[in-house]
Parts: C-alpha cells; sequence; structure tokens
C-alpha cells in the first residue's frame, strides 16, 4: 500500500449497503484504507455521522456519501472538521427538506410499518423498495435486471427498520448551505444529469459554496449514478483522491500510514 494516501470513509444512501460503492472499492483495491459506514443503524444524522467518524483511524481522512450518505457526510465534516482532507458528495444535496418533502416520507414511514404502526408491513416494503425503480434509474437502464436485482437486494438487507430509520433521519436533517463555505479542503460534486431525487440543480448549489470543488455531470444517468455510469464516476472520484493526497503532502499533514 501506497503511505501517502488517505483513509477513507464511504457513506451509502437510502435502502443501500455497502455495495453502491462496489465499483469505487473494486478500483481502490489494496491502495488506501477504505471503511464503508452503514447509515440505517439510526433515526438521527448525527448519529450515523458520530459512529462513522468513530471507525476511522485518527488523523485526517477523506468523506464521501451517495444521496442519505451525502447528508452524513456533511455532517461528518461538521463534527470533525480539523480531519477532513477531502469532501465528496454524490446525488445529493445541502437543503433541508421541505415539508412537502416530509410529509411524502412520512407516508412511506406509515405505508412501511401498516396502519397501527405494528412494524410488521415488510410485503409492502418491498412494494416501496421495487417502486423506486422508475425514479431512481435513467430510462434506459429499467430493463437492467441485473442492475435492479442488486438495488432490491441492498433495500431487502436495509430491511424495513432501517427503511424507516433512514427517512426519519432525512426528514429531520439540517440545512448545511451554511458549512459548505467552510470546507476548504478538496471536493468533487457529482450527479446524474436525469437525476429525479436530487436534481442536478442542488449539485450546482452545492459546488458553487464549495471553496474547491470539481462538479461532474453524468450523461445518460439517473440517481443511480454511481451503478449506471460507474466507469465516469470512479474516473471523477480517483482524480479527487489524488488531489486530496496532494493537498495533505504540500500542507505537510501527516497522513495516516496504511
Amino acid at each position: 500500500m501506497n503511505h501517502a494516501t488517505t483513509p477513507l470513509l464511504l457513506l451509502p444512501g437510502l435502502m443501500n449497503d455497502a455495495r453502491i460503492w462496489n465499483p469505487l472499492t473494486t478500483a481502490l483495491a489494496g491502495e488506501r484504507t477504505v471503511h464503508v459506514a452503514p447509515t440505517h443503524l439510526h433515526d438521527r444524522i448525527a448519529e450515523s455521522a458520530r459512529d462513522a467518524i468513530a471507525a476511522m483511524p485518527a488523523g485526517a481522512f477523506a468523506v464521501a456519501g451517495f444521496s442519505l450518505g451525502g447528508y452524513v457526510a456533511q455532517e461528518v465534516c461538521r463534527q470533525a472538521g480539523s480531519r477532513i482532507a477531502g469532501l465528496g458528495l454524490l446525488s445529493t444535496g445541502a437543503r433541508a427538506d421541505t415539508e412537502e418533502a416530509k410529509q411524502v416520507r412520512q407516508r412511506m414511514i406509515q405505508a412501511v410499518e401498516g396502519a397501527e404502526g405494528t412494524g410488521t408491513g415488510t410485503a409492502t416494503f418491498g412494494q416501496v423498495a421495487q417502486g423506486f425503480a422508475t425514479r431512481i434509474v435513467h430510462a434506459s437502464r429499467l430493463q437492467d435486471r441485473e442492475l435492479l436485482n442488486l438495488l432490491f437486494d441492498m433495500a431487502s438487507t436495509v430491511g424495513s427498520q432501517g427503511f424507516v430509520q433512514q427517512q426519519r433521519a432525512a426528514m429531520n436533517r439540517m440545512d448545511t448551505r451554511d458549512l459548505l463555505p467552510r470546507m476548504h479542503a478538496p471536493a468533487l460534486v457529482v450527479c446524474g444529469r436525469e437525476d429525479q431525487i436530487t436534481p442536478f440543480s442542488l449539485s450546482q448549489e452545492m459546488a458553487s459554496l464549495l471553496p474547491d470543488a470539481e462538479l461532474v455531470a453524468v450523461a445518460e444517468a439517473g440517481h443511480m449514478a454511481i451503478l449506471e455510469q460507474p466507469a465516469t464516476v470512479v474516473s471523477a472520484l480517483v482524480r479527487w483522491l489524488g488531489r486530496v493526497d496532494g493537498a495533505m503532502i504540500c500542507r505537510g499533514d501527516g497522513v495516516a500510514a496504511v
């Protein structure tokens, strides 16, 4: 392993497990310390961020979050700002939920938990998970059974309880637009051009607020750009990590040995 590489924290999105990051972790195999932290164990963004930080080695590290994981990544920066060597934000945003968005999430929670809050709505959860497909992938991928099966299998791994906790965490998250201008580490913002969940305008906004950000628009991709167009997204992430490592060396910071 290269001793001049920065440890990397990765955070999955809604109904995703560590496999959402497989294109990147496969490309980085053996190159640096990489930890994928779950985002479905708590119903508060701050708690998920706290646990993720605790899992990282001492010293500086880079963090990248996908979708819901992007909200957690920004909270990681809030909690551990002095340790953040780089910030990657994929298919996400910096704004808090609108009241309308909160109501949509609450309806999904109620559907999953059941009308009486019994928590037995696993079949309904399966329907919810499958129903997301038409919104989270590009139209050209709607017949990609391998991709759709992976999305459903990840959702099944997270489970109905994890899904509910993720939705509650998302609906109560903070607006982080005040934080981003203070993040002077190398940053990367990535979004699919046809993302219906977190539109490209949200990525443009984040990139404009970050002092040192590259903005990458991924053609022919929806919300799941990292799985729909992995070569493009991984190339951008590897380029970003090169900037992070270079900045650490130039600053003379002690990059954790790996």
